[in-house]
């Protein structure tokens, strides 16, 4: 089995390390100045579980197109762009890759395994969700945050996550992976408001202001869902309908009744943070966008998530907890 990871991001590099460091082929197909760093001295892959090693160059394949990497029969393409360059890959794989190759989109938002089976309809498109946080700094890649991964129920999934787990990226096949992708984004909805707020996320998690406008686009997100006949999973400790009123509690309480949720390292950030820092196009329109289109589909309106696309579609903004809530009214 031949793993290409296209787009070697943060997930990327981390999912693709974690394989190579268990002796998986593995290909990285990343921008030259993503894929420079590693050419010296390899990878660095860690967790915060103790997990900490180095993968040598030799033992990670890196090009810049999907072409250069030449998918096989043995291949799986792991999709790991940005959901905003989810067309162009879209595009790419299917010029490069053969009728019936799967791909696993571990990708943020609930639309991308859609869009791209209308674009590359001959591949085995299957949806994937990613639980943690990963930070990314030259050639080191590290895991901030815990959970399993969770994929599409399909043969061919059931035959890869054995290899996942031995490798030790803990995998799970839910029996509804859309609602598993619906609860992933009730908690994607913090990016933003860490983005935002210009603070790791465990400061921001202690800061009830900033919590207090994440419970109030959780419960914007919760009530269009109900509205569209969508529950979503529960991927934490607690249920996605009691997580807002958790998420209000004041810090006394909220740090022992959500002790789990401030596992975090002190310096994680959200990817949505290293976007803004980098000039890049984030990915609002995957979460906050995707609230809003759910909602007009429903004839509902959005309007905490409608200001928080505009709040990041702009000039790069540092607001404080209290500063967002007032621009939000909530």
């Amino acid at each position: 089995m031949h793993f290409i990871v296209l787009g070697a991001g943060a997930i990327g590099c981390y999912v693709g390390g974690r394989l190579a460091a268990h002796g998986q082929s593995v290909c990285l197909v990343g921008r030259p100045h993503a894929l420079a760093p590693l050419q010296a001295h390899g990878l660095r892959v860690s967790d915060l579980d103790g997990f900490d090693r180095q993968v040598p160059a030799a033992a990670l394949a890196r090009v810049h197109t999907l072409a250069d990497a030449s998918p096989g029969a043995d291949s799986v393409i792991l999709l790991c762009v940005k959901s905003g360059a989810t067309a162009s890959a879209a595009r790419e794989l299917a010029v490069a890759c053969a009728p019936g190759t799967p791909v696993l989109s571990l990708q943020n938002g609930v639309d991308n395994v859609a869009s791209i089976a209308a674009l590359a309809p001959c591949l085995t498109v299957l949806a994937g969700m990613v639980p943690y946080n990963v930070v990314l700094r030259g050639a080191h890649v590290h895991r901030a945050t815990a959970g399993p991964m969770q994929w599409q129920r399909d043969a061919i999934t059931e035959r890869i996550a054995p290899v996942f787990n031995a490798a030790g990226l803990a995998t799970v096949l839910p029996p509804d992976i859309c609602a598993v992708q619906w609860g992933k984004l009730l908690l994607n909805l913090n990016n933003p408001v860490n983005a935002l707020s210009d603070l790791p996320l465990r400061e921001e998690l202690l800061d009830r202001h900033c919590r207090r406008v994440l419970a109030a686009l959780q419960n914007e997100a919760l009530h269009v869902m109900a509205q569209a006949g969508i529950a979503p999973a529960q991927l934490t400790a607690v249920s996605p309908t009691l997580l807002p009123h958790v998420l209000r509690l004041p810090n006394w309480l909220f740090t022992r009744v959500a002790r789990r949720m401030l596992q975090i390292d002190a310096t994680a950030r959200s990817s949505m943070w290293d976007d803004l820092e980098a000039g890049r196009v984030t990915e609002i329109d995957a979460l906050c966008g995707a609230v809003v289109h759910l909602a007009a589909q429903q004839g509902m309106a959005a309007p905490l998530s409608v200001r928080m696309c505009a709040l990041l579609s702009g000039p790069r903004l540092r607001l404080s907890g209290a500063e967002m809530r007032m621009m939000l009214g909530v």
